[in-house]
């Protein structure tokens, strides 16, 4: 059986039960949708892998250029309870989503995407998918294929950027491995902020990460060292030059 595309309907009327401050916190659906543009991804289980590595930090990544395109909110959703979802958003890049317990699959039933995973013993579980939804109609969604496993291929945050706004330029991240005192990392860093780009930095210590991570990481082993997307660029030199050009 197919799963059904409720583009141009409305969200299902549902009230979570969610923990809040250690107290109790009913949050209707009305709440999250009325009268504002959001956007929903909705995924089998929080901790496990995809959602973890993916799907979650990515749209959470993303979020100020939706913020930037008209986006009020961004719901991530799943068949999980409160407590669950609380612990989850604790461990996660998760600052910018707000995360929701369909702890009773409520919401996924009334989407038509509440699917069977007692094969994993999941149970109950919602089927993946993101939608745009404006003051509570389903203006797009995004339903990831009807194939065996956990398909990951069109409810992504890039995929749905793309479809509010395909001129949209997602944020450049940068990582730098840096030692404390070190004056060519904070000329690098200083770089970085002045170009708006954010970074992650990883501090190179006696334990934990070492200068022989650093060597097998970028096959270096002076500080800093940058890499931009992805790709590696070197020191801060080098750095000065890749802008430069």
């Amino acid at each position: 059986m197919a799963l059904p595309n409720k583009e141009g309907q409305r969200v299902p009327n549902v009230t979570f039960r969610t923990r809040q401050n250690n107290e109790w916190v009913n949050v209707t659906t009305d709440e999250i949708f009325k009268g504002k543009t959001v956007v929903v991804f909705s995924l089998p289980g929080a901790f496990t892998p995809t959602c973890s590595s993916t799907h979650l930090p990515r749209f959470n990544e993303l979020a100020p250029v939706f913020f930037e395109n008209g986006v009020d909110e961004i719901v991530c959703m799943s068949v999980n309870d409160t407590f669950v979802m609380n612990e989850w958003a604790k461990d996660q890049e998760s600052n910018n989503v707000r995360l929701i317990p369909d702890g009773n699959g409520e919401f996924s039933e009334g989407m038509g995407m509440l699917v069977n995973k007692e094969d994993l013993g999941f149970g109950m579980r919602s089927w993946r998918y993101s939608m745009l939804v404006k003051d509570g109609v389903v203006e797009k969604m995004f339903i990831e294929p009807e194939v065996p496993g956990d398909p990951f291929e069109v409810s992504d945050a890039d995929t749905m950027l793309n479809y509010i706004n395909p001129n949209a330029k997602p944020p450049r991240v940068a990582t730098i491995f840096t030692k404390p005192g070190c004056p060519f990392c904070a000329k690098a860093k200083a770089m970085l902020e002045d170009k708006g780009i954010k970074y992650e930095e990883i501090m190179i210590s006696n334990h934990g990460v070492t200068s022989r991570t650093l060597r097998a990481v970028a096959n270096a082993s002076t500080v800093p060292q940058i890499f931009i997307e992805g790709e590696y660029i070197g020191g801060s030199d080098d750095l000065e030059a890749y802008f430069a050009k």
